[in-house]
């Protein structure tokens, strides 16, 4: 860890504050670990990892969640910060707030150093929201049926790879992990979600949010 001295982010809308916070909230469920602010102009980018690789050579894709959010004075910031201090300032924040005071102290993941290409994108195709989340569903009950009672973390670990690494049917090679991102992080209504790709990335992207996957073994 390593000490940030920095502005706080000053948000257009008090709404964007809440949305922000329910945004970590739902990645803390996942993984307790941390988020990152990328702060360009007037937008922020906020990252969280769903799913990453834990072992040398083990299939689990690298799983991203992205939400945009604007900002109302230009800020140059890129941050890797404890999803708990985040939601620990959010939760102290009056209701018409609109500025997040950063964490005083930065974490260093893996993930956060993996950048999603900025260009480069094509159009692969449209996936209905209904069938993502009928998939993500799937593939929970598929794990806890494989996972014993009291599991090791190598047990968990393998039957995730497994799971959420196998490509989702019809999606052009997207794993199936990026349908359980998106499911958990909120991304599905009853819309569809657009499909990108550029290389080993795939992105998702709906009005809710982005799940950006990156296939291959390793980070």
């Amino acid at each position: 860890m390593s000490d940030v001295l920095t502005q706080p982010l000053k948000f257009t809308d008090p709404r964007d504050l809440a949305d922000l916070r329910t945004f970590a909230t739902r990645a803390r469920s996942i993984d307790d670990g941390a988020i990152r602010l990328q702060a360009s102009g007037q937008v922020l980018a906020a990252y969280v990892c769903v799913l990453r690789p834990r072992l040398l050579g083990e299939s689990t894709p690298t799983i991203l969640g992205l939400r945009t959010m604007a900002l109302a004075d230009p800020a140059d910031t890129d941050v890797t910060v404890p999803i708990s201090a985040v939601l620990d300032r959010l939760a102290r924040a009056g209701e018409n707030d609109v500025e997040l005071p950063l964490p005083p102290v930065t974490v260093t993941e893996s993930w956060a150093g993996v950048g999603a290409p900025r260009a480069g994108w094509e159009a692969v195709g449209a996936l209905p929201d209904s069938e993502l989340r009928r998939s993500a569903e799937a593939g929970i009950t598929e794990i806890a049926a494989i996972i014993p009672d009291k599991p090791g973390a190598l047990i968990v670990n393998n039957a995730r790879a497994t799971v959420w690494g196998r490509e989702l049917p019809g999606a052009g090679g997207l794993p199936l992990g990026a349908a359980f991102a998106a499911l958990t992080l909120g991304f599905l209504a009853d819309g569809e979600q657009q499909l990108y790709r550029a290389g080993r990335w795939f992105r998702l992207s709906g009005a809710r949010g982005h799940v950006l996957a990156r296939t291959g073994s390793g980070l």
